[in-house]
C-alpha cells in the first residue's frame, strides 16, 4: 500500500521461457555478425602490416596492434556466446521438461478422474461374475449340442453281443447249405461228379445199331 502511495519500485515482469530463448537467440546472432566484422578488420590490419613492414615500419606497428585489439575482442565475444549458448539449451531443457511434467499432471489428473467411480473389489467382484456366466454359458452349450432321443440309452455291450450273435448264425447257415462232402473207404476227401452228365441214348436206337451190326457179321 505505502509503494503504491509514495510511488516504490516495480519489479520487472517476468518472462516466459520462450520468450528467453527467443531473446539468447537473437543476442547470439548479434555477436555472432559482430564476429564475423572483426575477422574482417583482422584481416585488413594483417595486410596493411604486411605491406608497410619494409617501407614504413610506425604504420605497420599501428596495424598490428588494432589487429590485436580486434583479436582480443573476438576472444571475449566467443566466451560470450558459449556461456549465452549454454543458458539457452539449458532453459530450453527446462521448458521441455516443464512442458512435460505439465502433460503427465493433466494425465494423472484425467486418470484419477476416470478412476474416481471404480473400486478395486468391484472390479475383482465383476470380474468373478463374468468367469462364472462364462461357465454356465459353456454348460448351456454344451446341453444344448448334445443329441436327444434315440441311442442315448443304448448299451453298447450289449449291441455287440448281439452282433456276434448274427454273425455266428450267418456262418452256421453257410455250413448247412453246403452239405456232407463224398469221401472214400480211407476217409479221403473226393471230388465232386460234373453236374453237366452226357444224356443217354434212346432205346430204339441203340436195338438198330446192334441189328445193323449183327447184319454186317453175317456177311463179312
Amino acid at each position: 500500500m505505502l509503494g503504491r502511495i509514495f510511488g516504490g519500485k516495480k519489479e520487472p515482469a517476468v518472462s516466459t521461457p520462450q520468450e528467453s530463448i527467443s531473446k539468447l537467440r537473437e543476442t547470439e546472432e548479434m555477436l555472432m555478425k559482430k564476429q564475423d566484422f572483426l575477422e574482417k578488420k583482422i584481416q585488413s590490419e594483417t595486410s596493411t602490416a604486411r605491406a608497410n613492414a619494409a617501407s614504413n615500419k610506425r604504420v605497420a606497428l599501428q596495424a598490428l596492434k588494432r589487429k590485436k585489439q580486434h583479436e582480443k575482442q573476438q576472444q571475449h565475444i566467443d566466451g560470450v556466446l558459449q556461456t549465452i549458448e549454454y543458458q539457452r539449451v539449458s532453459l530450453e531443457n527446462a521448458a521441455t521438461n516443464a512442458e512435460i511434467l505439465a502433460v503427465m499432471g493433466t494425465a494423472a489428473k484425467a486418470m484419477k478422474a476416470a478412476h474416481k467411480d471404480m473400486d478395486v473389489d468391484q472390479v475383482h467382484d465383476l470380474m468373478e461374475d463374468i468367469a462364472e456366466q462364462q461357465d454356465v454359458a459353456n454348460e448351456i452349450a454344451g446341453a444344448i449340442s448334445n443329441p436327444i432321443g434315440f441311442g442315448n440309452d443304448i448299451d453298447e455291450d450289449e449291441l455287440l453281443a448281439e452282433l456276434n450273435e448274427l454273425e455266428e448264425e450267418t456262418i452256421n447257415e453257410k455250413l448247412i447249405n453246403v452239405g456232407p462232402t463224398p469221401t472214400d473207404n480211407l476217409g479221403t476227401r473226393l471230388p465232386e461228379a460234373p453236374k453237366d452228365t452226357i444224356p443217354a441214348r434212346p432205346a430204339k436206337k441203340k436195338e438198330d445199331d446192334d441189328m445193323a451190326e449183327l447184319e454186317q457179321w453175317a456177311h463179312s
